[in-house]
């Protein structure tokens, strides 16, 4: 089954195509140009570049968030116009599960964390165990005060029956999160810099790993009220 796979909820945008689970090719950007300049461009010429068309995808995927709400948006509207054209099935996967999936460290606790924006970061606890991802938690909008005190009183290392339990943090707001732990004593660590940005490849991995494809009316999964709407809400 080829997967094409699309991922722009941060700043870096990606396009993958896999294979029965291989990378056959990946093209990744981290340059600030808008994600609705690049992604299109990008998955045309990774196409082209592979020998492939688009009549050969079997199923697109695509971040469906959290994570900006441009991005999401973006993203999740250009794999909808691409199922929808070439009557495809489509997958939209969260953002935090894929970086997971492109992290396959076993007997650690991954911690993705991304960006919220006062004091808050999208966050999920995840593990891995015998070649499987556990989900520890839900996908949520967490402040940084309330991730020490969730950490520090829930008891994930016997969830996910890890001995020596690590945390390792991935995602854009890896840095603010880890000065924030390690102020208030928690031991954690950054994942490797290549490991950092969310990409289509860990889309492409979840979504080859799910259990069914969802509908053409797939929806961005935002977490919180944007900007805009907080503000209407105020007024």
């Amino acid at each position: 089954m080829i997967i094409l796979a699309m991922e722009s909820s941060a700043k870096p945008s990606s396009v993958a195509l896999c294979s029965d689970g291989k990378l056959l090719g990946q093209y990744f950007q981290n340059s600030g140009l808008t994600h609705s300049r690049t992604l299109m461009a990008m998955t045309e010429d990774l196409l082209k570049n592979l020998d492939l068309k688009t009549q050969d995808i079997d199923l697109i995927a695509v971040s469906q968030g959290p994570g900006s709400f441009t991005g999401v948006r973006i993203g999740v509207s250009a794999a909808k116009g691409l199922a929808w054209g070439l009557n495809k099935p489509i997958c939209g996967v969260s953002t935090l599960e894929a970086m997971v999936y492109q992290t396959p460290m076993p007997d650690v606790i991954l911690c993705p964390v991304m960006d919220a924006r006062r004091s808050q970061v999208y966050n999920a606890l995840f593990s891995w165990k015998n070649d499987s991802v556990i989900r520890l938690t839900e996908d949520r909008a967490i402040s940084l005060k309330d991730l020490v005190s969730d950490l520090r009183l829930s008891d994930y290392e016997s969830q996910c029956k890890i001995p020596h339990s690590d945390i390792i943090l991935v995602g854009d707001g890896a840095q603010i999160t880890y000065d924030f732990l390690s102020v208030a004593g928690i031991p954690c660590r950054i994942a490797p810099s290549l490991l950092q940005y969310q990409t289509a490849y860990g889309v492409a991995l979840v979504a080859a790993n799910s259990l069914h494809s969802q509908s053409i009316n797939l929806e961005p999964s935002y977490l919180r009220p944007s900007q805009a709407e907080r503000e209407r809400g105020n007024g």
